[in-house]
This record gives C-alpha cells, sequence and structure tokens, in this order.
C-alpha cells in the first residue's frame, strides 16, 4: 500500500494531481483545498496517499497533510452513505479544525455547505463523529471540550450565555466560542457572563 509520496509536480487538474517519482507517474485524487495548496508543474512536492483497492481499480487520494488524510478516513470509514467523492467534497469546503469545531457545536448547516452533502448526510457526520472529533482537531483541540458541551446543551450557563451575547453581536458560533474559551483561560472557571462577554469581546478586538 502506497501511504506517501514524494516527488515533484507533473501536472494539476481539477480533481486530480500527477506527482513524479523518479519517473513514475502517480495520479492522486485530491480535495481542492489540497489541490490549491500545491506548488506549480516541476516542484517539490510531498503528498500523504490513502490507498483504494478493489477488484477492478487501485485509486489513490492525495493530501497535504497527514490529519486531513485521517479526517478522510475517518468519513469514508465512520459515517453511512458517506463514499471517497462526499469525503473530498467536506474536506475541500472546511479544514479539518473548522470541521471538528462543526461536529462539537453539532453545526450542521456548516457541515452541509458542501457540495453534495445534504441536511441528513450533515447529521450523520456530525452524529456519528461525535466522539472522535477530539482526537482529531488539529490546532482546535484545546477548545473542542467547551464546544461540545455548548453543541449537548450541557455548558455551565455563563459560558452559553457569554457565547449567545457574542452571537448576537453577529460574531459566528465558533468565533464566538473560540473567544468565550479564551476568556475562561484567563478568568478562571468560576467567571461570571459578564466578565466572559468582556474579556471575550477584547479577545476579538486583537
Amino acid at each position: 500500500m502506497i501511504g506517501k509520496l514524494k516527488g515533484v509536480v507533473d501536472e494539476i487538474g481539477e480533481d486530480h494531481c500527477t506527482v513524479d517519482v523518479h519517473g513514475v507517474g502517480y495520479f492522486a485524487h485530491c480535495s481542492a483545498r489540497t489541490l490549491a495548496t500545491l506548488p506549480g508543474a516541476g516542484e517539490a512536492v510531498t503528498l500523504f496517499i490513502e490507498t483504494y483497492v478493489r477488484e477492478d481499480m487501485i485509486r489513490l487520494y492525495g493530501f497535504r497533510t497527514a490529519l486531513e488524510r485521517e479526517w478522510f478516513r475517518l468519513l469514508m470509514g465512520n459515517v453511512q452513505g458517506v463514499g471517497a467523492k462526499v469525503a473530498l467534497s467536506v474536506l475541500s469546503t472546511l479544514e479539518p479544525a473548522d470541521l471538528a469545531n462543526a461536529i462539537a457545536l453539532r453545526d450542521i448547516a456548516m457541515v452541509s455547505r458542501a457540495p453534495g452533502v445534504g441536511k441528513k448526510v450533515a447529521e450523520r457526520i456530525v452524529t456519528e463523529l461525535r466522539t472522535k472529533a477530539p482526537a482529531f482537531a488539529g490546532s482546535a483541540s484545546g477548545t473542542i471540550g467547551l464546544k461540545q458541551e455548548l453543541g449537548e446543551g450541557v455548558a455551565p450557563a455563563p459560558v452559553a450565555d457569554a457565547v449567545s451575547a457574542l452571537t448576537n453581536l453577529g460574531y459566528s458560533r465558533d468565533t464566538a466560542a473560540n473567544a468565550v474559551a479564551a476568556a475562561l483561560k484567563v478568568a478562571g472557571e468560576g467567571a461570571d457572563s459578564a466578565k466572559l462577554i468582556r474579556l471575550g469581546l477584547r479577545e476579538l478586538a486583537r
């Protein structure tokens, strides 16, 4: 099984790229986000690969980071109705950290922004990956616990009220949750909503 390709970019297509490794061209299907980060033809590149084998075909899926590949595996292996096409669509629309946030907050609307992902599929993604999101949150891991509490409606009242207040001011729920999480680190667990709102606004003003 191929796990990684290290070579030079030979071609970049609409939904794939070809990587030349010592004269052998490997055709890999990629998310739009991965394709957008590739260097130009002839330049060095490393892709993390998921190899998909069937009786009649072998297909490679390429990702710029191991974390993106892990999310592809999670989506493919744990959510009914999600195949490679839908998984790539989700990862083309959302970065791994954003996807982890959406799952933690049960933000079905954010997940369903991906082309080809309807409300029912988005709901399955959010529900079936809920317990796995913290381990694959990347840079968002520090606030995932709080966001899961918000998504499940069990966050402490001051936290929920502060997030709600910032959301009412026009910030997205994810942005508001990040700000309140940062405020909690400064104010401590016993802070009231007014203090969390004040510190959250200070964080957002940076």
